[in-house]
């Protein structure tokens, strides 16, 4: 919204906070409540979408998807889906979703998406293969690319960064059909710098951000994960400033006081002076 789109917001879940806290409570968005909503825009004929952005319990809302596709006004519809399946902990994968919703990702919700941002464990996933080097990586990108996504971004990887230890690898790609039938791929790798400290919805701001920015330049990963990473990284090198005044020195900060310093940050959401460089492979 910051970046000048109109958005219609489904909350899949209204919750007390976020689940990295301690404690929780609230409700999660069942099917039949989905389809209540959207009936209640279609109603109004309102359901004229250019882009659908799809993170945790994306699942639910595929059927929705399919109707916007098959609308004159959404024929040209384009879908981001954050694959939002597990992480990596110290080096080992786990899935905080049910298991039997990796099948539904694969075969159902991927290919029906123009851009998937997975981290380096939902890549693996989805694909069935592990990713030991750059060019496995590479590589996973392309099977991902023939499941049906024109643009692929792995947002956070454990791969070894050639700026050192400190600094976390993500990758894209993005692959385009030209009139004459031939396709060209565009790849680039960016290093950013590592923030010790556990946050809560940076792949969601990530996704939202590169969304706005791969409209505002259509044919240029390079630009787009460059402002994308880079407003990323004000957002949390500000939270996390914050976050080490409020809990006092020699003190680990919680979750609270690494809420995302969102509003704060507006300026760098906007208008992110570009401090993180992306290279093209």
């Amino acid at each position: 919204q910051v970046l000048g789109f109109e958005v219609d917001t489904v909350n899949s879940v209204q919750f007390s906070n976020h689940t990295g806290y301690a404690h929780w409570k609230g409700q999660v968005l069942n099917s039949d409540e989905l389809h209540e909503l959207y009936e209640g825009l279609k109603l109004n004929k309102v359901n004229r979408y250019d882009y659908v952005l799809t993170g945790f319990q994306g699942i639910i809302l595929q059927s929705v998807i399919s109707d916007l596709k098959l609308t004159k006004h959404s024929s040209h519809l384009e879908k981001l889906c954050d694959p939002v399946m597990g992480d990596k902990w110290n080096g080992e994968g786990s899935m905080y979703v049910p298991e039997d919703l990796l099948p539904v990702y694969r075969d159902k919700v991927v290919p029906v998406a123009d851009i998937i941002t997975p981290n380096q464990f939902e890549a693996e996933l989805l694909t069935g293969r592990k990713i030991h080097t750059e060019k496995e990586a590479l590589e996973v990108m392309d099977m991902l690319h023939a499941m049906g996504p024109e643009t692929v971004v792995i947002t956070s990887s454990d791969l070894q960064a050639p700026l050192g230890n400190d600094y976390l690898i993500a990758l894209g790609s993005h692959r385009k059909t030209k009139a004459d039938g031939t396709k060209m791929t565009q790849r680039i790798r960016v290093e950013s710098p590592k923030v010790d400290a556990v946050f809560v919805g940076t792949g969601d701001l990530f996704a939202a951000m590169l969304l706005a920015w791969t409209h505002k330049h259509p044919n240029n990963l390079k630009v787009a994960c460059e402002k994308t990473v880079s407003a990323m990284q004000h957002v949390l090198q500000r939270t996390i400033k914050s976050a080490k005044a409020q809990a006092g020195e020699g003190n680990k900060p919680n979750s609270a006081q690494l809420e995302l310093r969102m509003v704060q940050s507006k300026k760098d959401i906007e208008n992110p002076e570009i401090i993180v460089k992306a290279t093209v492979l």
